[in-house]
Order: structure tokens, then C-alpha cells, then sequence
């Protein structure tokens, strides 16, 4: 069992940036792949980006949102999205989820993923 939480989430401005936090036990964190994913009311969660055990990223949503960069810190038991050039689309609850791997999947989907935190809230607006 990994307990997720998430933070960083807010409202911002198109063309803003924010970066949302996923803090896990630093001890258990280097043993999983983490993912995050958007969601939107009345849509399925789309991965973002994910991150193997060796803080190699892999990303799948892009361009439309904005531009993301993932990163992770084991020692600190934290995993980063950093979120740039936002623009409305980016708009929805961010989640980060852990995968029982070392690596990302090919397909992101959420049912790669084993455990969720509670979510972030992220609003681009003017």
C-alpha cells in the first residue's frame, strides 16, 4: 500500500505556470513508476507524464494543455509535474498515481496504476 497526497494545485492565468507535488514515504517511493493524470467532469482521467524508478520521464498529453515537465526525488519522497504556458484546456483534477513497476507502461491508461491519491484541483482562467 502507497498513501499518495498531492498539493500545488490552484487557479492560474493562461499562459501561467504551476507545479503540483506527489509526497509518498521517501522509503517506498523509488520502488514504483508514478503517472499523473487529469480529469475532467464527464470524461475518462488522461495520463499526463510519467516517471520510472531512475527519474526518466515519459510524457503523453501534450501541446494542447501546455507544456509539463516531471521529476522525481527519492531521497525526498516527492514527484513533480511542472506545469508551463497553461491554457484552458489544462483545466481539471490532477491526480498522481503508482505503479507496482520500476517502469512507466506503454499505454497510459489508469488501470496501469494500482494506487491514487485524493487529487488537486488546477483552474486556468482569466
Amino acid at each position: 500500500q502507497v498513501h499518495l497526497v498531492e498539493s500545488g494545485g490552484g487557479l492560474v492565468q493562461p499562459g501561467g505556470s504551476l507545479r503540483l507535488s506527489c509526497a509518498a514515504p521517501a522509503f517506498t517511493l523509488g520502488l514504483y513508476a508514478i503517472g499523473w493524470f487529469r480529469q475532467v467532469p464527464g470524461k475518462e482521467r488522461e495520463g499526463v507524464a510519467c516517471t520510472n524508478d531512475k527519474n526518466s520521464p515519459t510524457y503523453y498529453l501534450v501541446s494542447k494543455e501546455g507544456r509539463f515537465n516531471i521529476s522525481r526525488d527519492n531521497a525526498k519522497g516527492t514527484v513533480y509535474l511542472q506545469m508551463n504556458t497553461l491554457k484552458p484546456e489544462g483545466t481539471g483534477i490532477y491526480y498522481c498515481a503508482a505503479r507496482s513497476s520500476y517502469f512507466c507502461p506503454s499505454t497510459m491508461s489508469f488501470d496501469r496504476f494500482d494506487y491514487w491519491g485524493q487529487g488537486t484541483q488546477v483552474n486556468v482562467s482569466s
